[in-house]
């Protein structure tokens, strides 16, 4: 996510600094600087102003800036862009509480062995510590978790902006997003999702004046345990749940692979009532599903046969 140069400038920069200033410090050279502090400000962590022959370079006013530099600060005898490069963001971003290594695993998508050496450098600097297994931060120093959740949030804040006027995040992890917008998205990694995207597999719905895109480079399109998760992001209400019902009915999803898609949206409830709903003929007990009768007239006007 930052490099460890983009990472020392970011720590190093006061107002008003020179792109000299900056290099003399670090011990770097002024084109290396430059090149870092261009990356920074292309992702809105700083800002350049012209100084006659000289460049002047700023912190932006982003949170996440304000959380690093207070860390660095307090903390002056700790090597953070040194700690923070690599894995580390992505493994702090998932530590929002006690977890195991396995729990961390999966939320980030890595591999065990990638989690513990990135744990264990933080470790054995005392930043955190393990109870029965679970790693949590020691002292103050979950605001390094605060720091790589509001980069991760101004990031893809910066993306969204790039590509609309008129969106707002819905949910985010650290490299992914779902947004709402006004207007339409054609731009790389922003996959439409939501109600439009039911067309695909057979389910044409009558849509409001609201898109909805899936920030993701690590996918081609959005498959169906995806699109569940995301309507019920969008909307939990009755609507959105007999939607996906009707989904589910049409279509063969894998229930191994619909409940490890909700396990990372937090929707393991929702879909587990969603499954239990078509196996026992809507009798659930919850209020948000439709009435069984009413469901199977919906899924008759779509052509879609229900479970018997």
């Amino acid at each position: 996510m930052l490099s460890r140069i983009e990472l020392e400038v970011l720590a190093t920069t006061k107002r008003g600094n020179t792109i000299s200033d900056i290099a003399g410090e670090l011990g770097y050279s002024e084109s290396y600087v430059s090149r870092a502090v261009s990356n920074l400000t292309e992702k809105g962590l700083c800002y350049t102003k012209r100084d006659g022959r000289r460049k002047r370079v700023s912190p932006s006013d982003a949170r996440t800036v304000e959380v690093y530099q207070n860390l660095v600060q307090e903390y002056s005898h700790i090597d953070f862009p040194d700690l923070l490069t690599g894995k580390s963001l992505e493994v702090l971003y998932y530590l929002d509480q006690p977890r195991t290594v396995t729990e961390i695993a999966d939320a980030s998508d890595n591999y065990r062995n990638t989690v513990n050496r990135v744990l264990k450098r933080f470790r054995d600097r005392g930043l955190v510590g393990a109870d029965d297994g679970r790693y949590q931060f020691n002292k103050d120093f979950h605001r390094l978790h605060e720091f790589a959740r509001e980069l991760a949030h101004h990031l893809h804040r910066q993306r969204l902006d790039g590509v609309t006027s008129r969106g707002t995040i819905l949910w985010e992890g650290y490299d992914e997003f779902l947004a709402q917008t006004e207007t339409e998205i054609d731009a790389e990694a922003f996959h439409e999702t939501g109600l439009a995207r039911f067309a695909t597999f057979g389910l044409q719905f009558l849509l409001t004046g609201k898109r909805y895109y899936f920030y993701s480079e690590q996918i081609d399109a959005i498959e169906p345990p995806d699109l569940c998760c995301h309507t019920l992001l969008i909307d939990d209400g009755t609507r959105h749940q007999s939607y996906c019902l009707l989904l589910l009915s049409h279509i063969e999803v894998d229930a191994d692979a619909l409940r490890e898609t909700a396990s990372k949206y937090g929707l393991e409830t929702e879909i587990d009532a969603l499954l239990r709903y078509l196996q026992n003929s809507g009798d659930v007990g919850d209020n948000r599903l439709p009435e069984w009768s009413a469901f199977e007239e919906l899924a008759a006007d779509y052509g879609v046969t229900v479970p018997q």
